[in-house]
């Protein structure tokens, strides 16, 4: 009987390609790589990578169906923001478990996505939708302030921009249109890149929730909490620390609002990335992303017997049993090292002290000497990334906070 193969969804930009190969090489899988770009050598081997293009889903998923007629692929796998409506919708054409494109889109679209949350009776902001114009006659936003504008064709913190006043949001929306007019944000959806969404700003606590959804039941992995005050003016996030230190009653109840949110949204299989808000209030719901943590972070996360959560993602994706994995006992995080300024990375400081503060595991840098550098709301990378473990979260925030204190990067 032969392996089952998965197709991964993987940007040529990704730091994830290797950490899921790794992992399907120990569940002894068939891995066809997605990808924008002609892979090197694709024609010495056959059958493990395939072109597509991640802006154009309707195209993309009838190459991938012609694709399956010669190698039968038994999963989608997403790995990022760009590539979740592709998985669902070739998914759904291959009559595999998959997310309703729908509901995707919605987790996408930033606006819907407040509809539909506001729909459920779940605590949202108030919000509005701007057209982006050439010469725009700039009134004060309805909800007034302080409010935080988020353009729609963007993912992540970039371009999202807290105002407190009328001479602030002019300055941040005139900003705005002219991230909105670079190549890269055009070409993720040219009507898309015409609209910002100004919402109401929430105070609070800022917490993220790891899971995997299986026939639309939701398995929480992990709740990190976000240390760091997230008020703005830009978001630019750093550390994440799980287990979390808040009450358990208080987790209880992000789990039971993720579950209400996923539920509204219509999500049903997959990898799950929630993002919420806790102040007096209660829980409020920033983002639900229908895929698993960015970047490198997901290196934060280890499950029993060492599974990285890669290999547990591709374990739900063939059908196999994770009900009972959980993750290890230790403490652990990460730490996203931000661009304290523009200009170009000339050279790191202090990384060997970095790595050997105690419980850090790693501190890597992600960017090459003599590469620009950008940081928020333009930018959309990170210097690095820096990862601790220990018996307590307060060993692990302690000990990216020292290692971060080591490291001196030359920008020029």
């Amino acid at each position: 009987m032969k392996n089952p193969r998965i197709l991964l969804l993987i940007p040529t930009t990704s730091y994830r390609a290797t950490a899921f190969i790794e992992a399907a090489r120990r569940l002894n899988v068939e891995i066809t790589i997605g990808s924008e770009k002609r892979q090197a050598l694709s024609m010495l081997t056959r059958g493990r990578s395939i072109t597509l293009n991640f802006t154009e889903p309707e195209k993309s998923t009838e190459v991938i169906t012609k694709f399956a007629k010669t190698y039968p692929i038994q999963a989608v796998v997403p790995t990022d923001d760009d590539t979740t409506i592709l998985a669902a919708m070739a998914s759904e054409a291959l009559s595999l478990p998959h997310n309703p494109a729908s509901s995707v889109i919605a987790t996408r679209n930033k606006s819907r996505f407040r509809e539909v949350v506001s729909r459920a009776g779940l605590l949202s902001p108030r919000y509005e939708l701007l057209t982006v114009e050439e010469n725009p006659e700039i009134a004060p936003p309805r909800l007034g302030f302080p409010c935080v504008l988020k353009p729609l064709a963007l993912s992540g913190s970039r371009g999202v921009i807290r105002t407190n006043d009328l001479g602030q949001f002019v300055a941040a929306l005139h900003r705005m249109m002219t991230i909105l007019r670079q190549p890269d944000a055009v070409a993720r959806g040219k009507e898309e890149a015409r609209f910002i969404l100004v919402e109401e700003f929430i105070p609070g606590k800022e917490v993220v929730l790891e899971g995997i959804i299986s026939k639309g039941n939701l398995k929480v992995l992990a709740i990190f909490d976000k240390p760091d005050p997230l008020d703005g003016p830009y978001f630019e996030e750093t550390i994440y620390v799980t287990p979390s230190r808040l009450p358990k009653s208080v987790q209880e109840e992000i789990k039971v609002t993720a579950t209400r949110a996923i539920e509204a949204i219509g999500l049903k299989e997959g990898p799950l990335h929630a993002e919420f808000r806790i102040n007096e209030k209660g829980i409020w719901p920033l983002e639900v992303a229908a895929r698993s943590i960015g970047g490198h972070c997901s290196q934060a996360l280890r499950f029993e017997t060492g599974l990285s959560l890669e290999e547990l993602i591709l374990r739900h994706a063939i059908g196999a049993d994770i009900a009972t994995l959980e993750r290890e006992k230790s403490a652990s995080g990460v730490m996203m090292i931000p661009i304290p300024k523009k200009g170009t990375l000339k050279e790191v400081r202090g990384l060997k002290e970095a790595q050997a503060v105690p419980s850090i595991e790693e501190a890597k840098i992600s960017i090459k000497i003599g590469q620009p550098v950008v940081p928020l709301p333009e930018g959309s990378k990170y210097l690095g990334f820096i990862f601790a473990r220990h018996k307590t979260p307060e060993g692990v925030e302690q000990a990216l906070r020292e290692s971060h204190r080591l490291l001196q990067f030359i920008i020029l």
